[in-house]
């Protein structure tokens, strides 16, 4: 039965939405809902206008036969910077110290809007780049690392710090930790990832960098590409971190733990305006 243009427009944008950085021929959409491809390319066309005017993404018009859209989900500096602004204040609460210069997340983490939000922005980053997975370590980086990767639409793999039978052969590295100095170990399937994947790394928070240190030995043990790194926090660390060449969304700039205290920026990941 053929579709009205109302109900066309709709189910093509969740379509869209719900397919991030997939191609999608005309002819699927023309099938679809029992149009001419000459409709469909007039209703993407007012998508595409529709997605830029309010900052939802990019949609990418591949000419040719094989050819069809892709939807590129963004999000502005102006938004991402005023959404990260307003999580600054949440993370200053003073009920979030915690011993040893830590700040409590764990509640955050476990917020889909907020996980929505943080995903879009830091696969915003990464626009225009290959990526074949997502990295990050057990257990908390976890759901970042979920939503990261379905804006980015790759898969993404978890780093243990003691392997399951489950996981079947996995290759191990030892890493130093940054912030106490011991000796540590992390393992990754064989099967998680591909030799010569390109390859992003996130994490929850970060101090001396040691873990993210590991996982970058992780991937040169796989013979794969380390294309970029990204925290959700970095605290400020006395020393030399493990890992210069990062980005954060925030930045826990003071922690005073007589007054119970604590002060949270953005991060650098804003500083390449």
């Amino acid at each position: 039965m053929k579709v009205r243009r109302s109900e066309r427009l709709i189910d093509m944008t969740h379509y869209l939405l719900e397919h991030p950085h997939k191609l999608i021929s005309l002819t699927f959409f023309a099938k679809r809902y029992e149009s001419a491809k000459s409709s469909i390319s007039e209703d993407l066309a007012i998508v595409k206008k529709t997605f830029k005017e309010r900052g939802t993404g990019i949609l990418e018009t591949i000419p040719g036969a094989a050819g069809g859209v892709i939807f590129v989900p963004t999000i502005s500096k102006e938004e991402a910077k005023e959404y990260i602004l307003a999580l600054s204040d949440r993370l200053s609460e003073q009920s979030r110290l915690l011993p040893g210069g830590y700040v409590y997340l764990t509640d955050l983490l476990g917020e889909p809007d907020l996980l929505r939000q943080v995903g879009r922005i830091i696969a915003s980053k990464y626009l225009g780049q290959k990526i074949d997975a997502v990295m990050t370590v057990a257990t908390k980086g976890v759901p970042i690392a979920q939503a990261v990767s379905y804006y980015l639409n790759a898969p993404f793999v978890i780093v243990r710090r003691d392997s399951k039978i489950t996981e079947g052969p996995t290759v191990s590295v030892n890493y130093a930790s940054g912030s106490s100095e011991r000796i540590e170990k992390m393992e990754l399937s064989k099967r998680s990832l591909k030799r010569g994947s390109r390859v992003l790394v996130v994490d929850d928070f970060m101090k001396g960098g040691g873990t993210i240190n590991g996982m970058q030995g992780l991937i040169e043990e796989f013979e794969a590409e380390l294309v970029g790194v990204t925290v959700f926090a970095e605290a400020k660390f006395r020393g030399e971190r493990a890992v210069t060449d990062y980005s954060s969304l925030l930045f826990v700039e003071d922690v005073n733990t007589q007054t119970k205290t604590i002060s949270v920026v953005p991060g650098n990941y804003f500083d390449e305006e």
